[in-house]
C-alpha cells in the first residue's frame, strides 16, 4: 500500500464534494428516520432529493472539474 498525493486536488473540488456528500448523507439518514416515524411520503421525498443531489453531484463534477 503506498501514499496517495492530494495536494493536485483543488480547494473548489474538496468543497464541492464536502458539501454534497453531507447533504446526499444527511438526506438518506433523515428519510430512514421518517421511515421509522410511519411517515412514508417524507421518507420518499427524503430519498427523492437524495437521488437527485447525487445526480447534481455527478453533473457538477463533470461539468467543472473534468
Amino acid at each position: 500500500m503506498t501514499t496517495v498525493d492530494v495536494s493536485e486536488i483543488s480547494a473548489a473540488l474538496f468543497i464541492t464534494g464536502a458539501v454534497f456528500i453531507m447533504l446526499i448523507f444527511s438526506l438518506l439518514s433523515l428519510g430512514i428516520l421518517k421511515m421509522f416515524q410511519q411517515r412514508f411520503r417524507a421518507g420518499w421525498y427524503s430519498f427523492a432529493g437524495a437521488v437527485v443531489s447525487g445526480i447534481a453531484f455527478g453533473f457538477i463534477l463533470n461539468q467543472w472539474f473534468v
